[in-house]
């Protein structure tokens, strides 16, 4: 039945198109909004639900848009290697990027992170909200005709590529990479997604293609939400990680490996074969 609801949607949105099918239009309408009733009144969200929709729904999600997926990586990399190339050559340049309480520590040899371990939990669940913050303001600023989701993948960009080039000028660049590893494997990619969902939303607002205006920004807003929703337990483990584990005194190959085991499973997870049937379903 919900196959069939969403070949009638589709069906609908068809009719619509056609000024003379407005009578069929207006009984298939009448049809939906009676199957929706019947298909949605009785779902609770419930764990299962929730553990189901990651398992199999996400990855079809995420396939269906991984062209805006890499449009999102492609742009942060850019701007990535850009702010290295720049600061590599003018070193001041860090300062447009990292506070002078960063750039202190830096000129100690120090990373500016160790205070978070004394205050774990508390600093855990403020870093899961900025995670979660900055993430989705990327994915809303797309509502700007995708100018605001390119503007925070420039700032996320310019900033990994300036301090990574800033701690390799201290020395520091071992310290740096081993702190980033272990939740940067699911935060990096989390705000990539974050970034294609809000190009999503940005190209349904600049290119309607056959729809109206409001009905492909209607489509677009819910394909970004759904792409975005995935990356939200993800950014629960990244933040519990980066409260307690990446400042921590863990060794160094043991956070590498941490890294490498949780982005493999990452790939696997947003990569995992899917029949052909479900996703054009």
């Amino acid at each position: 039945m919900a196959l069939l609801y969403r070949q009638v949607a589709s069906d609908l949105s068809v009719l619509r198109q056609d000024t003379t099918a407005r009578t069929y239009a207006a009984h298939v309408n009448q049809l939906l909004a009676r199957a929706h009733h019947i298909i949605y009144s009785g779902r609770k969200t419930s764990l299962l639900t929730l553990f189901r929709f990651l398992r199999d729904e996400y990855p079809v999600i995420f396939q269906r848009q991984i062209s805006y997926v890499l449009a999102s990586l492609i742009v942060s990399v850019a701007w990535g290697v850009l702010g290295a190339s720049i600061t590599s050559v003018h070193p001041e340049f860090v300062h447009t990027f990292a506070s002078p309480p960063m750039i202190a520590t830096m000129e100690r040899h120090e990373m500016w992170t160790k205070s978070v371990v004394s205050v774990a939990p508390m600093a855990s669940s403020a870093i899961m909200t900025n995670n979660l913050s900055v993430s989705f303001v990327t994915f809303a600023s797309g509502i700007t005709f995708g100018l605001g989701t390119l503007f925070y993948l420039y700032v996320n960009g310019m900033m990994l590529g300036v301090i990574g080039v800033a701690c390799h000028h201290y020395g520091m660049s071992l310290a740096l990479w081993s702190f980033v590893a272990p939740h940067g494997s699911l935060e990096l990619p989390s705000i990539i997604i974050a970034g294609g969902a809000g190009l999503r939303l940005g190209h349904a607002m600049l290119f309607p293609g056959n729809l109206r205006w409001k009905e492909s920004i209607a489509r677009g807003g819910i394909e970004a939400t759904q792409l975005v929703s995935g990356i939200i337990p993800l950014l629960v483990i990244a933040g519990t990680l980066e409260g307690f584990f990446s400042p921590s005194q863990a060794p160094i190959w043991l956070k590498f490996t941490v890294c490498g085991l949780l982005f493999t499973l990452l790939n696997l997870w947003l990569f995992r074969p899917v029949k052909t049937s479900v996703i054009n379903g």
